[in-house]
């Protein structure tokens, strides 16, 4: 009997990543040899901290950019109550 193959591209680690770009940073020298000395996985660091201040960014400008809307909504909610708190089993 004949072995059938499937034709589905077989997926590489590489593509289950994330996407990744090479790119260059300036860092301090004293700073880059203690990380080497570490063995830190610069590349990593940078990603995951990065990540964590654009996370931070995005938050704070969505807050910013819609506090007139939370402010107006909580002073609904003062003086009206929550939606539907009538019927609230809880």
């Amino acid at each position: 009997m004949p072995v059938i193959q499937s034709t589905a591209p077989q997926r590489s680690v590489r593509v289950r990543q994330r996407l990744r770009k090479a790119t260059n940073l300036s860092l301090s020298v004293d700073v880059l040899e203690a990380a080497k000395a570490l063995e830190l996985n610069i590349s990593q660091v940078c990603d995951s901290y990065l990540r964590q201040l654009v996370m931070q960014e995005q938050e704070r400008r969505w807050r910013s950019d819609h506090a007139d809307f939370i402010a107006a909504y909580n002073a609904t909610i003062e003086t009206e109550g929550l939606p539907l708190d009538q019927w609230r089993t809880f």
